[in-house]
């Protein structure tokens, strides 16, 4: 295998790379991202994400250490450490990147079991919030997320890092919140909307049904939308003096008091 090398970041491909790094347009438009470090690239390939590009510093890590990454369609790169440094997103390097192809995340490519537990995420705008709430989802090895009119997209460099890797290992969709309404309700899914208004404590609720669990933005909450739509809005007692918690940590409670009440006895 021939491979080309880099060394300047003026080369169109490494100005290329920046603009998807910075981007969310040039992300979309091109239908690439970037995945950094070698569990990443693991974890992408694990779910079914086509390596494109493959990038690496032999300063930092040997090309043979980069074999299980490399398929018969993927072009492999060397590049300098000053060029690496420009590309790397994170602090601690490990030499490797590459970009990858994004995927359909439409509601209808979703595969559910029977009795699935499903987070739904309403316009979430910090990529640390969606990142912590993927990390949650694959420890609760959730079926499925649905972010909702989200405000940032999937691809942000911040998700992929925040979530460190979990975004390859959960079923995601994007939909509308009027999309995922209706598709919840067409698969007959319970929805437990976590909100003040006429809420019950969540721990009172069964969720050993089809459940869905729904959480807004920490500013604003959910719409009125979910509040009338859901089966049950609940709440999560607080007896501090704030009435309002991280968005990633009240996913957390309320996706393991599921699989508690399932007695984790579920795949």
């Amino acid at each position: 295998m021939s491979i080309k090398k880099i060394e300047s970041i003026q080369n169109p491909l490494i100005k290329s790379i920046l603009q998807l790094q910075d981007k969310a347009r040039n992300r979309k438009k091109e239908g690439l991202f970037i995945i950094e470090g070698v569990r990443e690239l693991a974890l992408a390939q694990a779910g079914g994400y086509t390596l494109q590009t493959l990038l690496f510093c032999s300063d930092i890590i040997s090309f043979e250490q980069l074999a299980p990454f490399i398929g018969s369609q993927t072009h492999c790169i060397e590049i300098n450490r000053y060029v690496y440094q420009k590309l790397a997103y994170r602090d601690s390097t490990e030499g490797v990147l590459a970009l990858a192809q994004t995927k359909d995340h439409t509601l209808d490519q979703l595969q559910l079991p029977d009795n699935p537990i499903i987070l739904v995420a309403e316009a979430t705008e910090k990529p640390g919030n969606i990142g912590a709430m993927l990390r949650t989802a694959d420890a609760a090895h959730i079926d499925a997320v649905i972010l909702a009119n989200p405000r940032t997209d999937l691809y942000n460099p911040n998700i992929i890092r925040s979530s460190v890797g979990c975004l390859f290992t959960n079923q995601i969709a994007v939909a509308t919140t009027e999309e995922a309404i209706a598709f919840l309700k067409a698969n007959q899914i319970h929805t437990y909307a976590a909100t003040l208004q006429n809420s019950c404590s969540y721990h009172t609720q069964d969720y050993t049904s089809p459940t869905a669990f729904v959480v807004g933005t920490e500013a604003t909450g959910l719409t009125q939308a979910w509040r009338e739509s859901s089966t049950q809005n609940i709440i999560i007692p607080m007896s501090g003096t704030i009435d309002s918690m991280n968005v990633s940590v009240a996913a957390a409670i309320l996706l393991f008091e599921a699989k508690r009440q399932r007695n984790f006895n579920e795949n």
